[in-house]
């Protein structure tokens, strides 16, 4: 499958310098993350309760090099922050995950079909947007329990709706498109018209939406875990640390 789109894509991101630094910023960060266990200079998780909250030390050539210093437990703040960078990451792809995918079907079948079933699906999606999304988040984290796979699913569920609601506006503004009706008279079922035909041409908003979305997730599941319902230690999550 080819993407012509994506040269112009990358020749309109060289000229934009703003966005240049920020595709810039964002790839250190991801860098960062994938190598965390060659930039970390100590093990996340080895404690040294002799040198419990110590201030920064550098020690040339020693083995009590602590950049940013120690936490109650000894462990080293800067290799607990490189390795919390990777498992930010991963909650915010898990959770931008689960909201991307039932959301975009949820709105699919809702711009589709119409009518019923469209009511019951935006009214369910309505009832959720009335909930503040961090106390929606703690709601369910607190069925489920505070574990950080169920905060991410939380803070996943907690985004279904802006993503449905997208989707949705994006159907049923295709649905009526041209080549949608030359499609559907020559007898393309449904599944082949959501699928392979209107959202393959409804993804802009969706690439925008996930993209803030992700930065959003991260501080959910973070506030969660400054709360004490997501990430459990000894695991280096940033708001577990900052509690």
């Amino acid at each position: 499958m080819r993407f012509p789109f994506l040269g112009e894509v990358l020749q309109r991101l060289l000229r934009n310098r703003t966005a240049l630094a920020g595709g810039l910023i964002v790839l250190g960060f991801v860098l960062i993350a994938t190598l965390a266990d060659l930039l970390a200079p100590h093990d996340p998780l080895e404690q040294d309760l002799y040198n419990r909250l110590k201030p920064p030390v550098w020690e040339e050539g020693g083995e009590r090099t602590h950049l940013l210093g120690t936490d109650d437990f000894g462990r080293d703040l800067l290799s607990r922050i490189i390795h919390g960078a990777r498992l930010s990451l991963f909650i915010g792809t898990i959770s931008v995950g689960i909201s991307l995918v039932i959301g975009t079907l949820l709105g699919a079948l809702a711009g589709f079909y119409q009518r019923g079933v469209d009511q019951c699906i935006m009214r369910l999606m309505d009832i959720m947007l009335a909930f503040p999304s961090i106390l929606l988040a703690i709601a369910i984290v607190a069925m489920l329990g505070p574990k950080l796979r169920n905060a991410m699913i939380a803070v996943g569920v907690v985004g279904i709706p802006q993503y449905a609601r997208i989707v949705r506006a994006s159907v049923l503004a295709q649905a009526q498109q041209e080549y949608v009706l030359a499609a559907r008279s020559l007898g393309a079922q449904d599944f082949r018209l959501i699928f392979r035909t209107i959202l393959p041409n409804s993804l802009a908003p969706l690439i925008v939406q996930s993209t803030l979305g992700f930065a959003t997730a991260i501080l959910d599941a973070a506030g969660l875990s400054f709360l004490g319902l997501g990430a459990q230690p000894p695991l280096p999550e940033w708001g577990a640390m900052l509690s």
